[in-house]
């Protein structure tokens, strides 16, 4: 994709959850692929797994896109890389696919830069936005914890991204036509694939939201301790919210490994973030930096936290949070404040 030429043929990877509905992650990363082909006059493709639910199918035909392929696997080797990068390289190759791309999630993280590596082509992690200058098209992302931003030109025939997720907006379904649906036969195999079994998924199953796709965020640190999901937990349960966690809280054990939000853990951008207990650590604010409106609750009052926050509170947690749950309690149940 020399920096001269106009970008063809963009793909997006869809990715489902385990009950085979499509994740607002992913339409984030259609709404990139919808700005960058604007930007270039140029159409889109979707690709959607065979386990992908009627409802997920429906929602990807009406996203305007030209055609959606909807790529057939056996059920035990829908989730593995070593699968589906080689179905996916022999796709962009017979359908002449230029830029192929998905959502910044263990999902695209795990499959696109083996996509790229069997293409061997460019490969862009994280991307937030394009510019055009001329004829020339860049490719941003952010650099040194999201305080500076890089912008790459790629100069192979192809290319490969992932879209950080929570710089956008999830697209909208509502193309009155809808796309075509084209059922494609992955038959491509490597040596990894052939070595590789799929055993099983075993997953947790919890009523709140998944953190990347939560319009409510509460968060805690290191400090709430062996209290972490005490503390926390009725103050989710009251804003129907997901509950994440430092990478500090994380290490010493008070949270689970899949709650951490930041440079290391999940990207978000909820509509309201709760931040207790947490200091601001540049490191945690490369994850949760794009949030609407931030509320923070801290006893230091110089705590950088305060600095990226709409609103705080001074004080001991353990007395606030408790406080704030009488309150939201009052008021009715989740949804109605």
């Amino acid at each position: 994709m020399s920096p001269s030429k106009r970008v063809q043929n963009v793909l997006v990877l869809l990715e489902c959850d385990s009950g085979g509905e499509l994740l607002k992650s992913s339409l984030c990363a259609v709404t990139f692929a919808k700005d960058l082909c604007g930007a270039q006059n140029s159409e889109f493709f979707l690709c959607l797994m065979s386990s992908s639910s009627a409802e997920a199918r429906a929602t990807a035909c009406h996203l305007g896109a030209r055609q959606v392929l909807l790529l057939e696997q056996e059920p035990d080797e829908a989730l593995l890389a070593e699968n589906l990068a080689p179905n996916l390289r022999q796709l962009s190759q017979e359908r002449g696919i230029r830029l192929l791309l998905s959502a910044a999630t263990s999902f695209g993280k795990d499959i696109l830069p083996r996509v790229s590596a069997l293409l061997d082509c460019a490969y862009i992690g994280d991307c937030c936005g394009i510019a055009v200058e001329g004829e020339n098209l860049e490719f941003l992302r952010p650099i040194y914890a999201g305080n500076a931003t890089a912008s790459c030109i790629v100069h192979t025939d192809n290319a490969v991204l992932t879209v950080r997720h929570s710089e956008f907006a999830p697209a909208v379904s509502n193309c009155p036509t809808p796309s075509e649906v084209e059922i494609i036969h992955g038959t491509e195999r490597t040596i990894a694939s052939n070595r590789v079994k799929w055993l099983g998924f075993d997953s947790i199953d919890s009523k709140r939201p998944t953190l990347t796709d939560a319009r409510v965020i509460v968060s805690g640190g290191r400090a709430l301790s062996s209290q972490f999901l005490t503390v926390l937990g009725p103050l989710a349960d009251c804003l129907d919210a997901a509950i994440g966690a430092t990478r500090a809280a994380c290490d010493s054990g008070y949270a689970p490994s899949d709650f951490q939000v930041g440079q290391t853990g999940k990207v978000v951008a909820p509509d309201l973030y709760i931040a207790i207990g947490i200091s601001g650590a540049v490191q945690h604010v490369a994850g949760m930096r794009s949030s609407r409106v931030v509320v923070a609750i801290n006893s230091d009052p110089d705590a950088p936290i305060f600095s990226f926050a709409d609103y705080y509170l001074v004080g001991d947690l353990f007395k606030l949070v408790p406080e704030l749950v009488g309150a939201l309690r009052a008021h009715g149940p989740a949804g109605t404040h």
